[in-house]
């Protein structure tokens, strides 16, 4: 049985986001295709959380070959989404001090309950649990269509710093 949501869906309100697309593209570095979310609906700076959304529609770049007449989005795809959730949490309230954006340190307990299509709005949650400044942020992040948890699990967020990363230094 799935955890409750990290906040409770009946607070979501999808009519007043505080940033819109264009405010997240002021935070994340993703562009194009690799775009995963629309809007972010509430921040708890005290809790270390945010609620966001990703309309999925029939434009996005794995619909035509994941599935062939059943369009399913990829597990991989759901977690990026939830990433990109972090990281402008990450970034924006500049919780670990370092690096230039978050990037990947790992994923734990990630578990895919029910398919998400075309059409949907993804609604995603992520907490943080665990903060190491300067070295990894551990969230928690959950993802609903309507009511229902889509998918779960946990990540481990590092600081990534552009010119190390691009000169092959390890990152410490």
């Amino acid at each position: 049985m799935p955890a409750p949501p990290i906040y409770p869906l009946e607070a979501v309100d999808f009519d007043r986001p505080l940033y819109t697309l264009d405010e997240i593209r002021e935070i994340n570095p993703q562009r194009f295709e690799m775009e995963q979310l629309t809007a972010i609906l509430s921040v708890d700076t005290e809790g270390h959380g945010l609620v966001g959304y990703k309309d999925v529609t029939d434009h996005e770049f794995w619909v035509r070959g994941h599935m062939p007449e059943f369009a399913l989005m990829p597990g991989v795809v759901l977690c990026e989404c939830a990433a990109q959730l972090a990281g402008f949490y990450a970034r924006k309230y500049k919780v670990l001090g370092a690096g230039d954006f978050l990037g990947f340190g790992g994923m734990e307990e990630v578990r895919f309950r029910s398919p998400v299509f075309p059409g949907d709005r993804l609604l995603l949650m992520a907490k943080v649990t665990r903060l190491r400044p300067g070295r990894r942020a551990e969230f928690d992040f959950q993802g609903f269509v309507g009511e229902k948890m889509v998918f779960s699990g946990s990540m481990i967020g590092v600081p990534i710093t552009i010119n190390r990363a691009r000169d092959g230094l390890d990152q410490d």
